[in-house]
């Protein structure tokens, strides 16, 4: 009678130990595949390369193709374009270089500042070393060197063999996101290993700089300026108590395959032969279409029970009403993004495309304020402008524990990729902003290019007009 329960004990204590190590190890993996921002910083560029209301004025001055109905064009998008009186350019624009294709040495050169303005301080700030990180994503659009710019960072800071280094070029202002997505999936892949990553996210506009005179390709000078951000994630449980934030959801949706969203930003060259970046007015309207096949995927899993089934309701109430009124345009859904999160990090991609959000999904005005701030101060740094805008909102004290926010991303192709980070620890760091952030929002918000170019917009305004 005592020899059953033994031979009981014997034949399942292995499944046993099995499905408890099956647990243990599941428990592990998802401990193991939580993505974790420890820290980020965004680049400040030299002061001596601050492009000025007076400046920009010489430098559309020096290109003797404008004619006068150009040149009045080109002043007027750059004094409603929003930026201010403080963003930064290539060096090559600065000393007059603007109208030669620039030399990978200006490329490099640019890209080198930026690099050293932001990863040995991300170092520095988190009290890791070069040689910690195990995955590095550096995303340039428009500069693909070889060796890849990922391999001259492993280079410049002396990281191990065996980092994992991917180089993400031609994905425009939507590519941080994409970045940070590539860097989750390596922490995935070498779960429950833990896995220290870092993200470089910048531009190099030295050989994209827009020298001709057609008009859908000017827009690019008006809005595109330097900077750049290296962020810092771990999928390291250890690491939680230091990190600033936690990723909860990450969502890419691209609309390529309509001619209009694809076309809508586009490089090329114009029938000069100079390159630039053609932005047509179809964007606002791809970036609204981008944003809301996003949304099909990310609301569900971020909205509450209570307001998916509004929504469901006001659809359903929509659709009785279409069917019973044909030929009547259906009402476009009021979707409460603010029911879901608690901050709108939106990528500072241009007074229109931050007014069609705002208009098109009911946010207010201060959770567009951010990005308004960092289009003024900072222009349209390509894939690290939410950084900015994300940097914008801890250096106003606005981030609290607890706090889910939104960043939303949108770039060429057309593409909007979007994310929510959940605040994991005390933000309080003014990073880049700390030398100007009490000064923001500026009361009356001055237009210094407004104030130089207003002859612009006297209608009887010719040559003799001019101030130059």
């Amino acid at each position: 009678m005592e020899l059953t329960p033994l031979l009981a004990v014997v034949l399942l204590l292995p499944p046993a130990l099995a499905v408890a190590h099956m647990a243990w190890t599941a428990a592990s993996r998802r401990r193991h595949t939580r993505c974790y921002l420890l820290d980020y910083v965004c680049y400040k560029p030299e002061d001596d390369r601050t492009l000025t209301a007076e400046l920009a004025g010489e430098i559309v001055q020096r290109n003797e193709r404008l004619g006068m109905a150009e040149f009045r064009f080109l002043l007027r998008l750059i004094s409603r374009a929003g930026l201010g009186d403080r963003t930064y350019v290539p060096r090559n624009l600065l000393d007059g270089r603007e109208e030669l294709a620039a030399g990978q040495l200006d490329a490099v050169d640019e890209m080198d500042a930026c690099f050293d303005g932001a990863v040995p301080e991300l170092l520095a700030r988190t009290g890791l070393r070069a040689r910690d990180v195990d995955v590095l994503v550096v995303n340039v659009s428009g500069f693909f060197p070889e060796p890849c710019l990922a391999s001259r960072v492993v280079r410049r800071y002396g990281m191990r063999e065996d980092v994992a280094a991917y180089n993400l070029s031609g994905m425009g202002c939507s590519a941080t996101l994409v970045a940070v997505d590539v860097a989750r999936n390596a922490m995935h892949a070498r779960s429950p290993r833990p896995v220290v990553a870092l993200v470089v996210s910048t531009e190099s506009l030295a050989p994209l700089w827009y020298a001709g005179k057609e008009r859908t390709m000017m827009l690019g000078q008006c809005l595109f300026r330097c900077g750049g951000a290296a962020v810092l994630l771990s999928s390291d449980p250890a690491h939680r108590g230091r990190a600033k934030m936690e990723l909860h959801r990450l969502v890419r949706a691209t609309t390529a395959a309509s001619d209009d969203a694809y076309s809508c930003i586009m490089q090329r060259e114009d029938d000069d032969g100079f390159l630039g970046a053609s932005i047509s007015k179809a964007l606002p309207k791809a970036a609204l279409r981008a944003f809301a096949a996003n949304l099909k995927r990310l609301l569900p899993r971020v909205l509450p029970a209570m307001e998916i089934a509004r929504l469901a309701a006001d659809l359903a109430w929509q659709n009785l009403l279409q069917w019973r009124r044909r030929g009547q345009a259906k009402a476009k859904l009021k979707i409460n993004l603010k029911a879901g999160v608690d901050h709108i990090c939106l990528h500072a991609g241009g007074v229109a495309v931050i007014d069609a959000v705002k208009k098109s999904f009911g946010v207010e005005e201060r959770d567009v304020e951010p990005s308004r701030m960092t289009l003024h101060r900072w222009g349209n740094t390509s894939a690290s402008s939410v950084w900015y805008v994300l940097s914008y909102m801890e250096a106003k004290g606005r981030l609290r524990r607890g706090d889910k926010v939104l960043m939303v991303t949108f770039g060429s192709g057309f593409k909007c990729n979007s994310c929510v980070w959940e605040v994991a620890g005390d933000m309080a760091d003014k990073g880049a902003w700390a030398d100007c952030i009490d000064a923001y929002p500026p009361e009356g918000k001055p237009n210094p290019f407004l104030e130089k170019f207003a002859w612009v917009n006297d209608e009887v305004a010719d040559e003799s007009s001019s101030p130059f």
